[in-house]
């Protein structure tokens, strides 16, 4: 069961029926936002990953009834883009709407539902950065001054000696430029102590929490002015009161697309309506930007600051960081029309736990497919229409009061207030889970209640009828549930069991208990998602090896999944070497366990949940005949954090608990030291 802050686990269908009622007080508008993308290179997989993160949280807010808005766009007025348009010999305005193209091509791939698309080139944005940046002056917090200091060419950012990593780029590692020239600067050192004290006032500005820790250090080692202009180029919007000599700065000009691309300074009405922004989804790299110069600079204007900036974590390939620069990216678009949409997008959102580190392989992304979408839900509705075609002449039945047990309406019942609170606070990777509770729940309710042998009892009917009912029932809200992460699934689960309602018209209500029509007439089709067999990839993917280590499934033999557990290890493995940088890739730390409970139907196994610090992690492991729950929490433990997660006995395991074991005893690996949770051991 799981047990989240601000949630009784013992809720009831009343509760949730005054919650619904609470809703009809929520503000009417939600407005998203993610990073504004460099167009020098076309998109890869990592900026895939931003994109559908947002596309997951509008597509639930309005499903939830909200009039949300989501803006996306190009970032165009960067040394880089005129750099690549000079390179392939266009002009660079030309080069830029052939790119707009590219990118809304692969976002169109994805099915990502944005409201618009901007262009930092266009005419409606320039008049809005000119429109705030003459607030700004007018407020005394713009001058002109002589600029000294470290450039990066690359991310096209000035950084101070202290920023500096050896001398050297923060974020890509390379070297930079010294510049001296006659710029305009922001007064950042004026809002200083108003920044500490509005993320201070404002606990969900900056999430996840370890992104505002970073942030809170940055301010407090003090704030210097920033150069908000270029001198001696022509690519830009030119300084207002300057002329064409200065330019303002690409980054200052970039975050302004989150107001402009909703009507600041060409659409006052719309602009109030969606102001502030609910959340900005942006990459960790680039919470400088977004947590102290942007809110410093609507402060400056005064402007009401977003109500969050969600920073999420970076995906790598099999180790190695997306990275246009080497190479090692993947094409969004390619992906999709190799696999489809909805396992492109399913395997992003689960591929990292929200805010941190993520990592792709082709092993990881079959194992999901294969276990989560063909296996859990596209089995659930083969074999749920099968038995309605056969024992009910393809006819949804009538479900009967005196033979209804409700136990698939209480899981749903329990399952919905955890989905809104989690989706509420943007933690996507644990919603999905709960969504596939209900999942779960269809699937063993079927094996609990047979149906194939309540058929062979003719006096067994209106059970069978019942059973069948609800196992449909609970299939079409797990539709509803999945519908911000899948974008066809739902259609074509409504479409066999003979729902009459697109997926895009839902509503909240239809997370009700009882919305299938008995009489509704099964349409049986191909399987939702036929499973994937690794050796019949043939893509050519960087880094993306269909020679890697598999990683442990439910389909695999106990054996394996039993090493995974942390609960022993093959005479085979102890003689086996590694080299040291194969060591080097191992990620040990040190662990608190937070929970621990069984998992129904099985003696040898237990859910973990471990903090690690700055994260925690679920973990399954096979110790239940070793202790008890009560045993374990508290227990500081040794955790492998960069081990594949996989699925074990139907439940996530995000890492191992490492053990010691002679074939009969089981010792856990503990420290009784101070160090901190997540400290690594080298």
């Amino acid at each position: 069961m799981f047990a989240l802050s601000g949630i009784d686990s013992e809720w009831c269908p009343q509760d949730y029926l005054d919650m619904l009622k609470e809703d009809e007080t929520m503000k009417e508008s939600f407005y998203i936002t993610v990073a504004i993308d460099y167009c020098n290179a076309e998109p890869h997989i990592g900026h895939a990953y931003e994109k559908v993160i947002a596309d997951a949280i509008v597509r639930y807010k309005r499903l939830r009834g909200y009039d949300a808005f989501y803006l996306m766009g190009n970032d165009e007025h960067s040394t880089n883009v005129w750099k690549k348009a000079k390179e392939v010999g266009k002009s660079v305005q030309e080069y830029v709407d052939e790119m707009a193209v590219i990118f809304r091509r692969a976002w169109d791939a994805l099915v990502i539902s944005y409201d618009e698309h901007m262009q930092t080139s266009g005419e409606r944005h320039q008049q809005a950065v000119v429109k705030l940046i003459r607030q700004i002056y007018d407020a005394g917090y713009i001058c002109k001054g002589q600029y000294q200091g470290w450039y990066c060419v690359s991310c096209e950012a000035f950084y101070t000696e202290k920023e500096l990593v050896d001398g050297k780029c923060p974020v890509h590692k390379r070297d930079v430029e010294f510049i001296e020239e006659e710029n305009y600067f922001f007064k950042l050192s004026a809002f200083q102590e108003p920044l500490l004290k509005h993320i201070q006032d404002h606990p969900d500005f900056i999430l996840p929490e370890i992104r505002e820790r970073e942030i809170v250090n940055v301010i407090k080692g003090g704030l210097d002015d920033v150069s908000i202009s270029r001198a001696g180029q022509d690519w830009g919007i030119p300084v207002p009161f300057e002329g064409r000599d200065q330019v303002v700065y690409v980054w200052f000009d970039a975050l302004i697309s989150y107001i402009s691309g909703i009507g600041f300074g060409s659409d006052q009405e719309q602009f109030e309506h969606y102001w502030p922004a609910d959340v900005h989804v942006i990459g960790k790299d680039i919470t400088r930007f977004h947590c102290i110069i942007w809110p410093a600079m609507l402060m400056a204007a005064d402007l009401p600051l977003p109500k969050t900036v969600l920073g999420h974590g970076f995906l790598s390939l099999n180790g190695e960081r997306l990275s246009k620069t080497t190479g090692n990216v993947i094409d969004p678009l390619e992906f999709c029309n190799k696999f489809g949409v909805d396992k492109t997008r399913y395997y992003l959102l689960v591929a990292a736990s929200m805010g941190q580190d993520g990592d792709l392989s082709i092993h990881g992304f079959v194992q999901r497919t294969n276990d989560d979408l063909a296996n859990d839900l596209g089995n659930l509705l083969s074999r749920t229409t099968a038995m309605i075609n056969k024992y009910c002449n393809g006819v949804v039945p009538p479900p009967s009061a005196d033979e209804d047990d409700g136990e698939l309406e209480a899981v749903v019942t329990k399952s919905l207030p955890r989905f809104v609170e989690l989706m509420e606070g943007y933690q996507i990777d644990r919603a999905i889970p709960v969504a596939w509770e209900v999942v779960n729940a269809a699937n063993k309710y079927l094996e609990d209640t047979s149906p194939w042998s309540l058929a062979k009892d003719p006096g067994r009917s209106e059970r069978l009828a019942t059973v069948l009912y609800n196992v449909a029932e609970g299939l079409r809200i797990a539709a509803v549930l999945a519908s911000p992460f899948l974008v066809n699934a739902p259609a074509g689960i409504f479409q066999q069991l003979g729902v009459a309602k697109r997926p895009e018209d839902l509503t909240w209500e239809d997370t009700g208990w009882g919305g299938l029509t008995p009489g509704s007439r099964i349409n049986r089709g191909e399987p939702l998602f036929p499973r994937l067999d690794i050796d019949e990839i043939d893509i050519k993917l960087p880094s993306m090896s269909t020679t890697e280590a598999q990683t442990p499934s439910r389909s695999e033999p106990a054996a394996k999944q039993k090493a995974h557990s942390g609960a022993g290890q093959t005479k085979e493995d102890k003689g086996k070497m590694i080299d040291f940088e194969t060591f080097k890739s191992i990620d040990i730390r040190l662990a608190t366990v937070k929970s621990a409970e069984p998992i129904e139907g099985s003696d040898r196994l237990l859910k973990l949940r471990v903090s690690l610090g700055d994260e925690e992690r679920q973990v399954v492991a096979g110790i239940a005949k070793h202790f008890t729950p009560d045993q374990l929490l508290g227990k500081r433990v040794v955790f492998l954090a960069n081990l594949e997660p996989a699925k074990i006995f139907g439940v996530e395991s995000q890492g191992m608990v490492l053990a010691a074991t002679d074939g009969d005893d089981l010792t856990l690996l503990t420290v009784a030291d101070n160090l901190p949770d997540g400290s690594k051991i080298s």
